[in-house]
């Protein structure tokens, strides 16, 4: 039984949590034993259902969303939802509504978002496994910043019943934990029912050529190029049409206009609902021009050129965490859009630090479906770099 003074307690110095559920328990199967924290803008019966929005801030959750009832059929012990950015619409967790959400790795530093809470939850051990959202890469990219695993599903794998959706065409719920056995066991519980074909061997390697465009730290490019090592796979280089930053652009443009669009005449570009930053990321986004063709072009390079047995291996993020009060980097979702543009499964897995402590991360990003092999590739590659 959980002690919720004491994780409260132990809560305050990063701001994960911002609600818990004190009457939780947990159950018996193949997560019996772990403890689950839920992003804020994943329904949990019984408490707030924010997005991170002060503008939903009294609106709860009358049920379960699915992936979060199927993880408590399984035996989670759910605990409570989790601090994200606000609206899922950024990536650094300092959110004005709800409170700052600190990196367990170096206090005052971000742990990245928009699944912010998610990711510091589990990095701080407050929590074994916890439930993110990805849009252009809000699993991965604080995955990275606090040196855990965090899987985004293929499109469409995991239900979105009970998401609060940020652009429906790329949202993802998916898993955050400090092991690769406990992602297994947690997308063994969040896969289709229904039985997949046998997994095929991922036998080629693809790299972006020259990282598109994207500048990278010192330690990032290390990284990146061990594990291009440790794979010791055929390397084949993909070249896109479109830079990495035009593609997270195209991506950022229709996932803003989505968000108008759906929230209608509450929103409001006086409003105290919304910070400075949403009104202005907002107003942007309703300026810019869409970018369907840029879109359409990527997903359909990416999904010819791997097939169904190659992975693209590409850094999570260009740089480590930064501190809060700081400029964001603007390219922080260059690498992670890539796979959400085209809907395919990516996992991040820790790949060391810098000089300072601060993980980096490496993802790998594989055709529809194939979530397994990525586990099975990313042990091989920590396996190799032992």
């Amino acid at each position: 039984m959980t002690d919720f003074q004491a994780l409260a307690s132990a809560n305050a110095p990063y701001g994960a949590f911002v609600e818990f559920d004190s009457g939780a328990n947990g159950g018996a199967g193949p997560l019996g034993g772990v403890t689950l924290g839920v992003k804020a803008n994943i329904m949990v019966k019984g408490l707030a259902w924010t997005a991170g929005m002060e503008l939903y801030r009294t609106r709860r959750a009358h049920r379960d969303a699915a992936a979060v009832a199927l993880l408590r059929a399984a035996g989670a012990e759910v605990l409570g939802t989790l601090n994200m950015h606000e609206a899922a619409l950024g990536a650094h967790g300092d959110n004005p509504f709800y409170g700052t959400c600190h990196n367990p790795r170096r206090a005052g530093f971000s742990p990245g978002g928009s699944s912010s809470g998610s990711a510091a939850a589990v990095a701080a051990g407050l929590c074994d496994l916890a439930l993110g959202t990805d849009t252009l890469g809000s699993i991965r990219i604080p995955a990275a910043y606090c040196g855990v695993y965090g899987l985004k599903p293929t499109h469409g794998a995991v239900s979105q019943d009970g998401l609060a959706c940020l652009e429906p065409e790329f949202d993802c719920i998916g898993p955050l934990a400090r092991s690769l056995d406990l992602i297994e066991r947690c997308w063994a519980v969040l896969s289709p029912a229904s039985p997949p074909p046998p997994p095929v061997p991922l036998r080629r390697m693809l790299v972006l050529d020259g990282l598109g465009a994207v500048t990278c730290e010192p330690a990032v490019l290390s990284a990146y190029e061990a594990a291009l090592a440790q794979a010791r796979l055929p390397r084949e280089t993909l070249a896109l049409a479109d830079d990495a930053a035009a593609i997270r652009r195209a991506g950022l443009a229709r996932a803003g206009q989505w968000l108008l669009r759906d929230m209608g005449p509450l929103y409001r570009s006086d409003s105290p609902h919304f910070s400075e930053e949403l009104h202005f990321i907002l107003g942007a986004c309703a300026r810019m021009a869409p970018q369907g063709e840029v879109l359409e072009r990527t997903r359909t390079a990416l999904h010819t050129a791997l097939g169904d047995d190659g992975v693209l291996i590409l850094p999570t993020a260009p740089q480590p965490a930064f501190a809060h009060g700081t400029r964001p980097p603007a390219n922080q979702a260059d690498f992670t859009a890539l796979a959400s543009v085209a809907g395919l499964p990516a996992l991040s897995i820790p790949a060391g630090c810098e000089a300072g402590g601060l993980p980096v991360g490496v993802q790998l990003v594989g055709p529809m479906g194939s979530e397994n092999a990525l586990i099975a590739l990313a042990r091989q590659i920590e396996a190799k770099g032992d």
